[in-house]
């Protein structure tokens, strides 16, 4: 028997497109159900070539200011990879997971609780109030009939959705690796009370953690920083790092912001290039789309692996974990991503962007973020 102790249908949450829908949609498909208002939408959209990318992240939880990177980053996991399997039955995970490690005040709860209430099914839960058994599942005997039953956690009822886990570093050991499982191999496996079930957790985790100290200290490496084994971090596709930075000049601009979001929220969030319904409308088409890896870019994909297995072995390495093929798969599920976003039925060299600028523990300020310099700079991936 299986008891869920909540659960959304995805069309309880009147306002909300579904980006994540249970079964796969072609482009096709997904088409029919828009009006022709909202297809002439989508192809003004994807009309702005190069500047898209930036766009949609802009328009990515505007009432936090700046940030921008990180917001690609949060783009990227929305839009996902493309969920593949073999012929023996194996499955390789197309969802990405993304670990925001930030001072106080950095916004990152804001950004948890845009995306947990982006799609329908998205869960948003604390890490410092969150067991293992409140996180995958547990066993419960029902008062009614004595028997045992499957009680589900936040990460299965973020099934095919998003579960953002705020107060990362709160959690205790134990149950960060309960989630060891659900996050690579996207199952929850039961074996308790005469119970042995494998249920689904194919979900994205936003991950939000504050550093070891209250602030971050650019003076050690990221490992220093942050109080989370290599085993979690290494489970991670992006790793983000926000710093406070002070700045007379960028103290005024974010000054500036709040207030006017204080006076009058509607208008300052506005300025967004795109309303909340347009990114999800974008999104959800672009889902559809399973882009294809080209000879270029897995050329390109080999090479950047390569690069980064260098960079992680030579001398005075400041890596927060060993370079594995995990983040050989990072790289790929990154560039279809990328791909999604311009709506390109290929991944190109051009999408991969040497995807080893992430380098999973990129450091970025309020404002400007370090991590995706690379990714613009593509004609670096190619020489």
């Amino acid at each position: 028997m299986f008891m869920a102790c909540s659960a959304t249908s995805s069309s309880e949450r009147e306002g909300i497109i579904n980006i994540r829908p249970d079964t796969d949609e072609t482009p096709v498909r997904v088409l029919e159900g828009y009006s022709e208002a909202h297809e002439q939408q989508l192809r003004d959209m994807a009309a702005r070539g190069p500047a898209l990318f930036d766009d949609l992240a802009r328009s990515i939880c505007p009432s936090v200011y700046g940030c921008e990177p990180v917001k690609k980053a949060v783009l990227l996991m929305l839009m996902g990879g493309v969920h593949k399997s073999t012929k023996e039955g194996i499955k390789l995970r197309g969802d990405i997971n993304v670990a925001i490690i930030g001072d106080p005040s950095s916004a990152k709860s804001q950004l948890l609780k845009y995306v947990a209430g982006f799609l329908p099914r998205a869960v948003y839960t604390s890490g410092k109030a969150s067991t293992a058994a409140g996180l995958t599942a547990s066993v419960v005997k029902e008062p009614e009939n004595n028997e045992f039953a499957i009680e589900a956690g936040a990460l299965m009822l973020a099934d095919n959705g998003i579960c953002c886990i705020d107060e990362f570093d709160k959690m205790e050991l134990s149950d960060q690796v309960a989630i060891h499982e659900a996050m690579e191999q996207q199952t929850i496996s039961i074996s308790k009370a005469g119970i042995q079930a494998t249920l689904n957790a194919r979900t994205s985790i936003l991950a939000a953690a504050n550093p070891m100290h209250g602030r971050y200290d650019k003076s050690k490496p990221l490992k220093q920083n942050i109080n989370l084994p290599p085993a979690i971090l290494s489970r991670f596709d992006l790793l983000h790092v926000m710093l406070d930075e002070l700045t007379e000049e960028e103290d005024g601009r974010i000054a500036a912001h709040i207030v006017a979001l204080h006076k009058d929220p509607s208008a300052t969030i506005a300025k967004a290039p795109f309303s909340m319904e347009q990114l999800q409308r974008y999104i959800k088409y672009a889902r559809a789309i399973k882009p294809r890896i080209t000879p270029a870019a897995q050329t390109t994909l080999v090479r950047s692996f390569k690069r980064l297995r260098g960079d992680d072995a030579a001398p005075g390495s400041h890596s927060a974990y060993r370079i594995t093929v995990r983040q050989l798969e990072a790289l790929v599920r990154l560039s279809e991503a990328m791909a999604r976003v311009y709506l390109s039925p290929t991944v190109t060299s051009e999408h991969v962007a040497e995807v080893r600028i992430l380098k999973l523990s990129a450091t970025c300020t309020l404002l400007t973020c370090l991590c995706f310099d690379t990714l613009q700079a593509t004609s670096a991936v190619t020489s």
